[in-house]
């Protein structure tokens, strides 16, 4: 009997686009200086490299509670480690989250230059993703709350927002989840907390605590510095951390991954160096850059969205272009909405002073690359 159907993935898988990380290589041997993927400058913490070295058994399961890394993370912000689940890096954490609570017929609200992975995760379930329109590339309560249906089951917003930089107020986050449907989960994606020191920011703790529809992720991916390593959290409700815990990997971080994650919590000293190197590097890009003529979006991350003005022949593709030809990674970021613009990370003093050395080449051209 001759059959030809073909298995089908489910309604909406074949609309993703897949995502497509920031470069990390180029051929030849020579050295490449990498900022396209908001990794840290200053690697991970000794104590972490130590704890990972010491991570040998490795013919063992690892503990599938993570119970060392959510008490270190409990006692590092003041939480119940009942509340919080581990994941192998936020996405991991963020791909839970819209396994549980969405599917076909459902919608889910991501802002209009947010983190491609939240449209991915919506789709991959057979929901409908929303996107809400930003004001001045930051997230606009209003815009957001103006498309929330009946079918609204999610509402995924970072903050600060990759790849803009910029962030929503304390505020502003209570208003919109005091308004939306208490159906509706609000999740705070905090992957750029700890680079923030505004008075009016806060990443979702508060917020987590006083409700029962709103969860807040984390990762150690960047100023901890073990992004290899995939280390996420997330604090929610206990209801919210009982349908993740069922759903997740039985054991979904490495041994080593946990040991890693606890002793980085435990070097307040390098997490605070990493810090102050971004403070100083991001406000001097900040002012180095508009020098040359180029808009910057004000971040509070450790990155820098950079806007090219295409009216005037200077490209952002020419200038990637320009800066590849140095070995010199930035981020494209034509799939976030802008064509017209640059995402880079905050580096070392030396590949901070090169690339804005050839961003001043490259604007002094006229725009050609080389």
């Amino acid at each position: 009997m001759t059959n030809n159907a073909k298995p089908e993935p489910r309604p909406g898988i074949l609309d993703i686009s897949p995502y497509v990380p920031g470069k990390s290589a180029l051929e030849g041997a020579a050295p490449v200086i990498r900022l396209a993927s908001n990794e840290t400058p200053l690697g991970p913490s000794p104590k972490a490299l130590a704890a990972f070295a010491r991570a040998r058994a490795l013919a063992r399961y690892p503990d599938g509670q993570a119970s060392a890394l959510r008490e270190a993370i409990a006692r590092r912000y003041g939480l119940n480690p009942a509340r919080i689940v581990c994941g192998a890096g936020s996405d991991d954490l963020l791909s839970l989250l819209a396994q549980a609570y969405l599917g076909p017929g459902d919608e889910a609200i991501h802002t209009e230059h947010g983190f491609l992975m939240y449209r991915i995760n919506i789709l991959a379930n057979g929901a409908t993703p929303v996107a809400a329109p930003e004001s001045d590339n930051r997230a606009d309560v209003d815009a957001i709350l103006a498309r929330v249906s009946a079918r609204t089951k999610m509402v995924f917003l970072a903050n600060p927002n990759n790849p803009t930089g910029t962030y929503l107020p304390a505020g502003e986050v209570r208003r919109l989840r005091g308004a939306l449907p208490s159906r509706c989960l609000l999740v705070l994606d905090a992957a750029y907390a700890e680079y923030v020191r505004h008075d009016d920011y806060e990443p979702g703790l508060e917020l987590v605590a006083a409700t029962d529809n709103t969860v807040m992720t984390r990762t150690f991916s960047k100023i901890h510095g073990l992004a290899a390593l995939r280390i996420g959290w997330c604090t929610a409700p206990d209801a919210i951390c009982d349908v993740l815990n069922r759903i997740r990997g039985p054991f979904n971080l490495t041994a080593p991954a946990i040991a890693a994650g606890a002793a980085a919590l435990e070097d307040a000293a390098h997490m605070q160096k990493a810090f102050a190197h971004n403070e100083q590097w991001l406000a001097w890009l900040t002012e180095k850059i508009e020098g040359l003529g180029l808009a910057v979006t004000p971040s509070a991350a450790n990155f820098v969205l950079i806007h090219f003005p295409d009216h005037k022949g200077l490209r952002a593709a020419d200038a990637d272009a320009a800066l590849t030809a140095e070995r010199i990674l930035l981020r494209r970021v034509e799939k976030y909405g802008f064509p017209d613009a640059l995402r880079m990370t905050v580096g070392t003093a030396e590949e901070n002073r090169q690339t804005l050395g050839v961003l001043k080449a490259f604007m002094a051209s006229g725009g050609a690359s080389s």
